[in-house]
């Protein structure tokens, strides 16, 4: 048995004694092959790049959001920084980090 020749297209294995029965007697011997092969669109093959593309996307649109927020925290926390330090001077130059809160 050639095992590179593809699946259906020799016949399967028949028993010797089987075999040998069908011959002496002159019954026929029925093969029954099932086809496991659909004709329809293989959904599997193209399901699987399209679940992956989606978790890509899921993924980058979630890192983004990280990002934004992370961003977001710290301008937050420099402006409540800036204004608890209040100006802050160098050689002569005095800058004030935050504008007071008018209330």
């Amino acid at each position: 048995m050639d095992h590179r020749t593809r699946p259906g297209n020799i016949a399967p294995h028949i028993p010797a004694a089987d075999w040998q029965r069908a011959q002496a007697t002159g019954q026929p011997v029925v093969i029954v092959v099932h086809d496991t092969h659909s004709t329809g669109i293989p959904w599997r093959r193209l399901l699987v790049p399209f679940a992956i593309a989606g978790a890509v996307v899921a993924g980058g649109w979630g890192l983004v959001a990280c990002l934004c927020l992370l961003l977001d925290a710290a301008a937050h926390t420099a402006t409540v920084i800036a204004g608890a330090a209040g100006p802050i001077g160098i050689g002569g130059v005095t800058l004030k980090l935050a504008r007071a809160k008018h209330t």
